[in-house]
């Protein structure tokens, strides 16, 4: 399987993915997930996002690998921004080939909820002029341990 990882503070490329992981057939299914800075409630001014370099890399190709042992995978890319960003700004790319549609869905989500909860990431906004930091969801946390109960047949512990 080949891979694509990587950390940027710059704009995402909308088509890289598309692109890198054409395979002259061999896959028949691309999934494609892009994610946003989201501003649900109109106060976010900004999102900061910082990492731990060199371990962010690391954790993003074990999640990865995982995904394409699992599902069979062809190929995955996953490009993570850092930085200031502003809503509506792409933040995420995950995308996976895979022979079929199904394992290409599934691989898909599985990495980015592992992602979520797993990766060395850490968010603060920017609301009405003082920087506050982004706690983790429980429901990000509920959507990993579906994959690891699933992956290991019991409850995660």
């Amino acid at each position: 399987m080949k891979a694509h990882i990587a950390v940027t503070d710059t704009p995402l490329d909308p088509v890289g993915p598309v692109n890198w992981l054409k395979d002259a057939g061999i896959s028949g299914a691309q999934v494609h997930f892009t994610g946003q800075v989201r501003d649900e409630q109109g106060r976010v001014e900004a999102l900061h996002l910082e990492h731990y370099p060199g371990m962010t890399e690391s954790v993003l190709g074990t999640i990865v690998e995982q995904a394409g042992r699992k599902w069979h995978l062809n190929g995955a890319w996953v490009v993570h921004r850092v930085g200031t960003m502003t809503a509506g700004d792409d933040i995420v790319q995950v995308a996976v080939s895979a022979t079929h549609r199904q394992a290409a869905f599934e691989a898909c989500a599985f990495i980015m909820d592992l992602l979520k909860t797993r990766a060395p990431f850490w968010k603060k906004e920017l609301i009405d002029g003082r920087w506050i930091w982004v706690e983790a969801r429980e429901s990000d946390a509920a959507a990993a341990a579906f994959w690891l109960r699933e992956a290991s047949g019991r409850e995660p512990s």
